[in-house]
């Protein structure tokens, strides 16, 4: 299966792919410098927020998919250097609207875990109505 929404996703700051099927997906990060906020190397949050995301999108993997509201939960503190791993896996599918499971891991311990509502549209979130 291949990809079919975030298409130009940077690697570096929302995951790399590695594996994709029918409603989940698997994408790894490493930590690294440039998301770091203090001198003992405490990664930000928003990354690990943005890995999960992107996971969510591509379990629902559909072009026009949005993030419409989500649940976190910051289990563990993660640190420069660590290498992590986001499962995505669709709890539900009505019509337009997408439930998302993701759980992050470092070394098998639990760092992140969350449920994304997400939203197919019929076009894409910044096409105007009435364009094509």
């Amino acid at each position: 299966m291949e990809p079919r929404t975030h298409l130009r996703a940077d690697p570096r700051f929302c995951g790399t792919l590695v594996e994709l099927g029918e409603g989940s997906a698997r994408v790894a990060l490493d930590a690294i410098d440039s998301m770091v906020v203090d001198a003992q190397g405490l990664v930000h949050g928003g990354f690990i927020f943005g890995l999960a995301d992107y996971a969510a999108m591509l379990a629902v993997n559909d072009p026009n998919v949005v993030l419409g509201a989500a649940e976190a939960r910051f289990l563990r503190p993660v640190r420069r250097g660590d290498h992590l791993i986001a499962s995505a896996q669709r709890l539900d599918a009505q019509g337009r609207k997408h439930e998302v499971h993701v759980e992050a891991i470092v070394n098998s311990e639990t760092v992140f875990e969350g449920t994304f509502t997400c939203f197919v549209l019929e076009r894409h979130v910044l096409v105007e109505v009435g364009s094509k």
